[in-house]
């Protein structure tokens, strides 16, 4: 439910605050006076005007702007706050207050929403709009036109059978979606292998030639070829460190002579100071390290080689290594890779044992889609036969009384939302056939039409708030009072708002607003008060009534007794 609603520089409004109640709501007033300027804010805080369009809400001269509304929590709500992970946004009492603020800085005009203080994109927006409001407005004849409209307000009034089977068509369709694209992108390889299969057993055959199998051969390779290269230079390095080590130079002895000639010394101070045997034992340590080391030196220099035919074999296999990555553009691992991809391809069944796996796939999902289309179409059908009755139900008390109205269900292409084309035929006249609702409706009748419609749909959502601007444009004095009966009978089970210049509607709500505007200081100002007593609802109500003389307050006040009747 709506609770309260705050405007702070819209349009010809400088700054208002209203409270709302339960029930059934009007807003009449002077034309011109700012009447649809509350819904065009309720409909801009959620979603509407975006980008520039927001502009012309902004009052004249005002750098920036404010709609804020407060709502009261519905199960539906709560659940949308859990799945968008903002259930832990400050409520006061168990309301959500939605607002956007407006600001305008060196000609730019930006906007932000928030929820409770937090901050929501548009995305978010527009899903929560419908839990919240459902606005109708005059001319809304193309809205009913468009592709898929009518199919969503029938499966509104389908209740949670429909809406289950709805999400399980969405469900086998993306799966069904999801198998054909394999499919297609499998058959589409094949027939590019097909069309290229010299080409690839080629390369197939050229990288097999090859013997890939190591993808850090070539730097193996790259190894061996700088040891063979340098076999010499590498051995004679050896025998001079085995001269150093080992033999001695230049009649020098050598480095283990040395430490082995150091043996005697360290005994001889080891029985002068004890502590001298912790050097003794890091001197033997060094001495066998040493000795580990000459013989790992001997052993690398007896497997070294220079033999030219190896380091020629060598290079040529490191030349062919290079000649394959240089003509396919890929290194040696992506070679290995393509090697066993087209392995795979190219064997006896390959690509068209994936193929005939994925038609299988396709097939099953297909028969799987179609099944759900079925159920959801019977349930269609059925929720189409209820919509027809409760239309004509709601139409005949309303200057309709030969009315005719029916839900065709026609194949369609299968899509997310099923495989059904729906429309509405209407025919308001005897003898008139059958024709598209959008066709043949007139202005009035369509406001008929819309208003049984919501009124039909409100089982669906009772947790709505439902606003209708000026839905009794164009109808009788008789159809405006079945029309408010249709409305007082509708608002017994939740929130309902018009905007009216009907006084059989406006003698209906349970609560009345008079919107007015007024000139200060040169500016024009809307103001809006709450009638809260029986003289001046009865004054408005006679205005509505073509003026404040005696026949119309008469026929006000015998309005708002029959109301107060059958209240009581």
């Amino acid at each position: 439910m709506l609770t309260a609603l705050r405007l702070e520089n819209i349009v010809l409004i400088e700054r208002l605050e209203l409270t709302f109640s339960s029930g059934f709501t009007v807003l009449t007033g002077e034309t011109g006076a700012g009447k649809s300027i509350l819904l065009d804010a309720l409909d801009a805080l959620l979603g509407g005007f975006p980008g520039g369009a927001a502009a012309r809400l902004l009052r004249q001269g005002a750098g920036s702007g404010r709609i804020e509304a407060s709502f009261t929590l519905s199960p539906p709500l709560e659940r949308w706050l859990v799945d968008q992970q903002l259930e832990d946004a400050p409520l006061e009492e168990g309301t959500l207050v939605l607002a956007r603020d407006w600001r305008l800085s060196e000609g730019r005009l930006t906007s932000r929403h928030r929820l409770n203080g937090v901050s929501i994109n548009r995305t978010q927006l527009l899903e929560l709009r419908p839990l919240l409001l459902d606005l109708t407005v005059q001319g809304q004849t193309q809205h009913l036109a468009r592709a898929g409209q009518q199919r969503r307000w029938l499966d509104r009034s389908g209740g949670e059978a429909l809406e289950e089977a709805l999400a399980c068509a969405a469900r086998a369709w993306g799966a069904w979606k999801q198998a054909a694209a394999a499919l297609q992108q499998a058959r589409a390889a094949l027939d590019q292998l097909q069309r290229q299969r010299a080409d690839q057993e080629e390369c197939l055959a050229e990288l097999e030639a090859a013997g890939l199998d190591d993808p850090q051969e070539r730097l193996r390779l790259q190894q061996e070829q700088d040891r063979l290269a340098h076999g010499v230079r590498l051995q004679e390095g050896v025998a001079v460190l085995l001269g150093r080590l080992v033999e001695g130079a230049e009649g020098a002895p050598s480095v283990l002579d040395h430490l082995a000639a150091c043996e005697p010394e360290w005994q001889a101070m080891r029985h002068c100071d004890g502590s001298v045997a912790a050097l003794q034992e890091r001197a033997a340590e060094v001495l066998a390290l040493l000795q580990d080391l000459v013989r790992d030196l001997d052993r690398y220099g007896a497997g070294l080689e220079s033999d030219p035919e190896t380091l020629a074999a060598l290079q040529a296999r490191m030349q062919q290594l290079k000649l394959l990555e240089r003509r396919h553009g890929r290194d040696l691992a992506e070679l290995i890779a393509l090697r066993d991809q087209l392995r795979q391809q190219l064997a006896p069944g390959g690509l068209q044992a994936s193929v005939q796996e994925l038609e299988q796939r396709e097939e099953e999902a297909r028969r799987q889609r179609d099944a759900a289309n079925a159920a959801l179409t019977a349930l269609r059908r059925e929720a189409a036969g209820r919509l027809d009755a409760r239309m004509l139900d709601a139409l005949r008390p309303m200057g309709l009384a030969n009315v005719r109205f029916q839900v065709r269900i026609a194949p369609a292409e299968p899509g997310e939302e099923g495989a059904d084309a729906v429309e509405f035929l209407f025919s308001a006249n005897p003898g008139q056939p059958l024709a598209p609702l959008a066709e043949v409706a007139s202005g009035g009748e369509m406001s008929r039409f819309l208003l049984a419609l919501k009124t039909c749909l409100a089982a669906a959502d009772p947790h709505v708030t439902l606003l209708f601007d000026e839905i009794d444009s164009g109808v009788s004095g008789r159809v405006s009072g079945a029309m408010a009966t249709l409305l007082r009978r509708l608002a017994a089970r939740r929130q309902v708002f018009c905007v009216t210049h009907q006084p059989l509607v406006a003698a209906a709500a349970d609560h009345h607003f008079q919107v007015s505007k007024q000139v200060v200081a040169g500016m024009t100002h809307t103001r809006v008060s709450q009638l809260r007593d029986t003289r001046a609802r009865q004054a408005e109500l006679a205005e509505l009534a073509g003026g404040d003389h005696g026949e119309a307050r008469s026929y006000a006040a015998s309005l708002l007794e029959k109301r107060a009747a059958e209240s009581g």
